[in-house]
């Protein structure tokens, strides 16, 4: 039952899958002057409950006595114990069109050997760019969403990872980030996934919904669209529109197969050529046979006790399909559903079609 509920839903994902095609402007691609900046800094974590950074971490140490001189309290490097502070690293992704003042997320990461995050607070730690220009500051509690607890007997109990948190809107724009305004009078569309095929459909599309031949697809990445004269003193409304059109993505034909996990994502794209399938459930069982060693009398032996593992194997009796060129993903699935096969054969098989030369498709192993 369990293998058909998963086939039924990678059925119904696929089904669903077509709908989707056809998507905005905006969902796949970004308008010139727009975009995002890696901002990076170095900052503490203080207030952990002993799971911070151990005398090792050199640098943190460093980093606390240099805070303090800033307070005027000087105090030796040997007097310093770091267990309730971690060294950090603080990035985050910013929309080039935040202003000054505006507030966003930060990722923090542990940089010394801290065991834990959680209940920490960053402090104020300015941020930088690729130039090396500070363009915010970032301070905060810090959101592990996990714990990791060792006890004094050995003792572990974890859930998820605690070294690394976010601070939900930490951080704060002081300096707006530099970028290229577009012009008035052009514009260009970027792709997110260079495709030459859905390039051309989002040129066809701008054409189509503004008339004329205002668009131009450059390359596989770019669309270059020239502003109408009469829109050219409204430009956000011009582009509100041109980035609401609905366009046609075309697809790579690919299936992902994450092997760790036993997941199978096939694209719309896939076809599959006339093949036959044979496929055969392998059973194998251990079975446990104890032997009892009985000592002799007065030898001062102990009884023991050996378990002997023995290994059975059996093969079911194999299931044979014949596949008569599958023209799109929905026939794959449901062929491979009557096999009643479970996801990990799945991606067996679906490596012995590509392997065979049957499968029309990129194979993406993960």
């Amino acid at each position: 039952m369990k293998r058909k509920i998963i086939i039924s839903i990678l059925i119904l994902l696929l089904i669903g899958y077509n709908s989707l095609s056809a998507q905005r402007i905006k969902d796949v691609a970004y308008l010139s002057g727009h975009g995002s900046e890696q901002i990076i800094g170095y900052g503490l974590v203080v207030g952990l409950a002993g799971t911070g950074d151990s005398y090792r971490s050199s640098f943190t140490i460093q980093s606390i006595t240099s805070m303090l001189k800033r307070f005027g309290i000087t105090v030796p490097q040997n007097d310093i114990r770091t267990k309730n502070v971690a060294a950090v690293m603080v990035t985050a992704s910013l929309n080039k069109n935040l202003k000054p003042g505006a507030e966003f997320d930060v990722t923090v990461s542990s940089l010394g050997d801290a065991t834990s995050l959680q209940g920490g607070t960053l402090l104020m730690t300015p941020l930088s760019g690729m130039d090396g220009k500070v363009y915010g500051f970032a301070q905060g509690p810090v959101s592990v969403g996990g714990y990791d607890i060792n006890t004094i007997t050995g003792n572990r109990i974890s859930k998820n990872h605690s070294l690394a948190g976010r601070v939900p809107r930490g951080g704060s724009l002081k300096e707006q980030i530099n970028f290229n305004e577009s012009s008035n009078n052009e514009v260009s569309v970027f792709l997110k996934e260079p495709d030459i095929t859905t390039a051309n459909n989002i040129s066809n599309a701008i054409n189509s919904k503004f008339g004329g031949e205002i668009a131009k697809a450059v390359d596989a990445a770019e669309v270059r669209v020239n502003v109408p004269q009469e829109r050219q003193n409204n430009l956000i409304s011009f582009l509100a529109e041109l980035e609401s059109i609905n366009i046609q993505v075309d697809e790579v034909a690919r299936v992902v197969l994450n092997e760790r996990t036993g997941t199978v994502i096939a694209g719309n794209n896939v076809r599959i050529q006339p093949v036959t399938i044979t496929h055969g459930g392998l059973n194998i069982q251990i079975r446990s046979y104890p032997i009892i060693s009985q000592p002799n009398a007065f030898s001062r032996g102990t009884t023991t006790v050996f378990n002997n593992l023995v290994p059975y194997v059996s093969q079911d009796s194999t299931r044979t399909i014949a596949i008569e060129g599958a023209t799109n993903v929905q026939e794959v699935a449901a062929a491979l559903n009557s096999l009643k096969v479970s996801p990990r054969d799945i991606i067996a098989i679906f490596q012995a079609l590509k392997e065979a030369g049957a499968l029309i498709a990129e194979l993406v192993i993960m």
